[in-house]
């Protein structure tokens, strides 16, 4: 019986996938631990640790996302989108900013 393999172009995509999913999921999960350590009342260990138990949440949701979006492309994008308000909030508030 012959073996079919997948195509490489599908190869490619799921890899892409999986790497976006990774890097894409640490960096908003990160991004976002951050942010709570900044901005949540009772001291910036409080906020830390709060953040982490909420990145397990957005680093999972992030990864269903990724495999759910119609192509890696999108995918790539919307990580983009996401993070770059996150980024720029992030800034905001380590240099001193109130929100």
């Amino acid at each position: 019986m012959k073996q079919q393999t997948l195509p490489l172009s599908y190869r490619m995509s799921v890899a892409s996938r999986i790497i976006a999913a990774v890097v894409g999921g640490y960096a908003l999960s990160t991004i976002t631990t951050f942010i709570f350590a900044y901005i949540l009342p009772g001291g910036r260990a409080q906020g830390l640790l709060m953040g982490m138990m909420i990145s397990f949440a957005i680093y999972t949701a992030v990864i269903i996302w990724v495999f759910a979006t119609r192509s890696a492309v999108r995918a790539w994008v919307g990580l983009v989108l996401m993070a770059l308000p996150l980024g720029l909030v992030y800034g905001y508030v380590s240099y001193g900013g109130e929100i």
